[in-house]
């Protein structure tokens, strides 16, 4: 795994290890919320996290393209499909969106282990 996404993984998981040691009951239950909210259900996991791809290059927000985008990989998604979702999140955003479609892609190519 290229050293980006090794550190990627690291900081998220240590963040979020930190958040939870506080103890706060509304942020414990937002994040088993968000962990419910991707589990099997009518839509698949798979389903989901393509909405939650296309939901956050519209959002435009980097750490949860990279996040999702990583998933989308795990569950098996194809750069035809990915390329799919990401023409989804472009049409609904925007040309804003352009340049965390380059970061994605940037991203994807470093998942594929066609980027250093």
């Amino acid at each position: 795994m290229a050293e980006r996404l090794e550190a990627f993984h690291r900081f998220r998981q240590e963040m979020n290890e930190k958040i939870l040691e506080a103890d706060n009951l509304v942020i414990r239950r937002f994040f088993n919320l968000d962990a419910q909210t991707y589990r099997e259900g009518a839509l698949s996991t798979r389903e989901k996290e393509m909405l939650g791809l296309v939901a956050s290059l519209v959002l435009r927000c980097d750490d949860c393209v990279a996040y999702h985008l990583i998933r989308c990989c795990e569950e098996g998604l194809s750069d035809q499909e990915l390329y799919e979702v990401f023409s989804v999140g472009l049409v609904v955003g925007g040309s804003i969106v352009i340049p965390h479609l380059r970061r994605a892609v940037a991203l994807l190519e470093e998942i594929r282990g066609r980027r250093g």
